[in-house]
């Protein structure tokens, strides 16, 4: 199904279900261009307001200006060049948006990336990694799960995340900026900053001239140039501040982030069914999973009261070692097997160590 329908250049839109992906693109036209099967997409039209479902994938050519209210997306989504107002309640994938107005979300699944956005920014509930760049408003981010890279924010920000934070400020005078993470917190500010910092965390380094560490400290205030803006870092693990540019190039600890110089086009980008690619993700999120109990082995342990099953074994965890493994399998190790390992590590469910002997166990021993 392709239909063209006319509702003026600032449309209302309103997408009560997606089945499937999405795809929005804004375009000049004063056109409204749907695509989807014929049988899976339901419209109706009042004037400049236009109600949307599908049971399957859609495909939508939009004017600039329309905004959207979008209730569920069951796959992933990716809108580009839309600079009315977003609302999204619910989406179940990957959210990718670039070149957009004002941004609400209640609930984002998977990954989501933004770049480029005209207004403020809120999301309530961010369930994976969140990657953001060039917001011209504020930020505010209740709830991410896991990782959050910023960097352009110009308005205020107050974001809680559970894990990482790599952030990216270039502080407003009077500005206010308050960052909570469960583990590290990486600032990157320009070193002609005016701000007042306040930072909490299990050790505090400070990358700036003039400015001693104190390997003791685990809370300290400092003030930059005239001190205006007010930045709060509160960590769960440590605080790194730092005036080079390339302070996440070398900061290995940051793993999602580090490495990247922050080009971020491509995060968030729908992930592949394939499972050599599933395979790759699984490996590199039980890597950072390693290196984080690594460095915090002592806040981050875990007792086990329980057996763990993987696959066709049984290991008891209640002892200090994984026991010996029954004669070797007939059978090869199956790719579920070496995920549901992966997928425990990820978790901190299990060690680095623990990890390295289950898959041995299950290659017989070798």
């Amino acid at each position: 199904m392709s239909q063209t329908i006319s509702a003026g250049k600032t449309p209302r839109i309103v997408v009560d279900h997606v089945g499937g992906d999405l795809s929005v693109v804004g375009w000049e036209g004063a056109d409204i261009l749907v695509k989807g099967d014929d049988d899976e997409v339901h419209l109706e039209q009042a004037n400049d307001l236009v109600t949307l479902s599908c049971e399957g994938d859609l495909s939508l050519r939009v004017p600039k200006a329309s905004s959207f209210e979008f209730k569920m997306i069951g796959g992933d989504a990716s809108i580009r060049g839309v600079f009315g107002n977003i609302e999204l309640r619910e989406i179940a994938g990957d959210l990718s948006i670039r070149d957009s107005g004002s941004i609400a979300i209640d609930t984002v699944r998977a990954d989501f990336s933004l770049r480029n956005a005209k207004g403020d920014l809120y999301i309530k509930n961010a369930h994976s990694d969140v990657s953001i760049r060039d917001v011209e408003g504020s930020v505010t981010i209740e709830s991410v799960a896991n990782d959050l890279a910023l960097r352009g924010a110009r308005g205020n920000v107050n974001v809680n995340v559970g894990e990482d934070v790599v952030v990216y400020l270039e502080p407003k005078p009077e500005g206010t900026y308050y960052v909570n993470a469960g583990d590290d917190i990486l600032l990157v500010l320009s070193p002609s900053a005016n701000a007042t910092l306040t930072l909490h965390g299990d050790t505090i380094n400070v990358d700036w001239p003039g400015i001693k560490n104190d390997e003791d400290a685990t809370e300290r205030i400092l003030t930059f140039g005239n001190g205006s803006a007010k930045i709060t870092l509160e960590a769960g693990g440590d605080v790194r501040v730092s005036n080079r540019a390339d302070a996440a190039e070398s900061a290995d600890e940051f793993g999602n982030f580090a490495g990247l110089n922050f080009d971020w086009s491509g995060f968030g980008e729908r992930i592949s069914r394939q499972v050599e690619q599933a395979t790759r993700h699984a490996a590199q999120r039980a890597e950072e999973a390693a290196r984080r109990a690594e460095r915090h082995a002592e806040r981050h342990a875990r007792k086990w009261n329980a057996n763990v099953k993987v696959g066709r074994w049984n290991w008891d965890f209640n002892s200090q070692n994984v026991p010996p493994p029954p004669p070797p399998p007939s059978e090869p190790v199956t790719e579920e097997e070496r995920m549901m390992i992966l997928k425990m590590l990820a978790e901190k469910k299990i060690t680095a160590a623990q990890a390295d002997e289950l898959l041995a166990a299950l290659e017989g021993g070798k």
